[in-house]
C-alpha cells in the first residue's frame, strides 16, 4: 500500500482555493507565527498538527490571509474556530445551486443577499460570500458577543465594509422571526447547526476525533475547533434545530428563495425529509460534501413555483453573473 499522500484533495469542490496540499511555506509567509506549529508526520513530510487547537487556528488565519486577503481575523479562543476549506465548500455548493436556477450562470453582486443563521464570533461564511463571488451577506446570531466579534473583523477588513450586515437574535428560540423583515428578500439562507444533544456528547464526539488524528485516549478533550455550548449544543440536537428552521422558513416563503443546511448525521436525514414534505416545499435538493475523512451534505429547499422562481430571477439577478 502506497504511503504517499494525494497532492489533491479531490473530495473539495472545484473552485476550492484548498484543493491542492497546504503549501505552507506560502502561508508562513502570510502568517510566520505558523511557523512554529509545522513538524513532518508520519510520510516525512511537513504538516500541522490538527490535533492543537492553536495549530488550527494559526493555520486557517494563514489561509484566510493568503487566498482571501483577510489580514485580521481574531475572535476569543474559546469560541470555534472553522476549518476554512470545508466553510468555503458550502458556499461553492450554494452558489452553484443558484446558478442551476439561473440558467448555469452563478448570480453576483450586490443584488444578491446571502443570511448566515449562526455567524458566530468568527463571520467566516460572510467573509467566503463576499470574497468569491461579491455577495451582500446578514449574519444572525444569539450571542452579543460573537455578533460584536464579527463586527469587529468586518470593521478591520475594507473588502468586507458594507458588505455584511450582523443582526442580533435576541429571542434564542427564534431562527428567521426577529432577523428577515417582511420587506427583506433574501436569495439563499444558509447554517451550520449546533448537531450535538448535549456538553457530553460534544465532548465524546471530540475524543474519538483527537483519537483519530493523534492517536491519543484524551479523557477531557479540548476542541480542537473550539467553540462555545450555544455553538455546538441544542436541546433535541441537530434534528431538532432542523425541523424547527424549516417550520419558521414557511412562514418566510416568499422572503427566501432557497433555504438550507448542513446536515451531519445522515439518520437525521428521514425526518427531514418528512418534515419538509409537511410544511410543503416546492422543491428539496440534497448536495453531497466531503472534506478529508467526513462526508455531509447540504440540504435545501424553496416554497417558489416555478413561475415564482422566474420572476425573482428576472428582478434581482439580470445583472452580474458568472458562469
Amino acid at each position: 500500500m502506497s504511503t504517499k499522500q494525494p497532492q489533491e484533495k479531490t473530495r473539495l469542490h472545484s473552485r476550492n482555493k484548498n484543493r491542492e496540499r497546504y503549501d505552507l511555506k506560502a502561508l508562513i509567509v502570510a502568517n510566520p507565527e505558523l511557523a512554529n506549529y509545522v513538524k513532518l508526520n508520519k510520510h516525512g513530510q511537513e504538516s500541522v498538527d490538527f490535533s492543537n487547537p492553536a495549530a488550527v487556528k494559526i493555520l486557517n488565519k494563514a489561509l484566510l490571509n493568503h487566498y482571501y486577503g483577510i489580514a485580521y481575523w481574531e475572535f476569543p479562543d474559546n469560541n470555534l474556530c472553522p476549518p476554512i476549506p470545508g466553510r468555503a465548500d458550502y458556499i461553492h455548493y450554494i452558489a452553484d445551486l443558484l446558478s442551476e436556477s439561473n440558467f448555469g450562470r452563478i448570480p453576483k453582486g450586490d443584488n444578491v443577499i446571502c443570511l448566515d443563521v449562526g455567524v458566530g464570533a468568527s463571520c467566516i461564511y460572510p467573509i467566503i460570500g463576499v470574497t468569491e463571488y461579491d455577495w451582500r451577506c446578514i449574519g444572525s446570531d444569539i450571542e452579543p458577543k460573537s455578533i460584536a466579534s464579527s463586527q469587529k473583523i468586518i470593521n478591520a477588513n475594507t473588502v468586507l465594509t458594507n458588505k455584511i450586515e450582523c443582526r442580533l437574535q435576541k429571542d434564542s428560540k427564534d431562527i428567521f422571526y426577529g432577523i428577515i423583515g417582511k420587506q427583506d428578500k433574501i436569495d439563499m439562507s444558509i447554517c451550520n447547526p449546533p448537531f450535538h444533544a448535549s456538553i457530553e456528547e460534544a465532548q465524546k464526539g471530540t475524543r474519538r476525533k483527537i483519537k483519530n488524528l493523534s492517536g491519543k485516549k484524551v479523557k477531557t478533550p479540548e476542541l480542537n475547533f473550539a467553540g462555545i455550548s450555544n455553538e455546538l449544543v441544542y436541546e433535541g440536537g441537530e434534528l431538532k434545530f432542523v425541523t424547527n428552521m424549516v417550520r419558521e422558513s414557511k412562514k418566510f416563503d416568499k422572503n427566501c428563495f432557497w433555504f438550507s443546511t448542513l446536515v451531519s448525521k445522515q439518520s437525521n436525514l428521514k425526518g427531514i425529509y418528512k418534515f419538509l414534505k409537511k410544511v410543503e416545499a416546492h422543491e428539496v435538493k440534497t448536495i453531497p460534501m466531503g472534506t478529508g475523512n467526513k462526508s455531509s451534505r447540504i440540504v435545501a429547499w424553496t416554497f417558489l413555483s416555478k413561475t415564482e422562481q422566474a420572476e425573482w430571477r428576472n428582478t434581482r439577478w439580470k445583472t452580474k453573473t458568472s458562469k
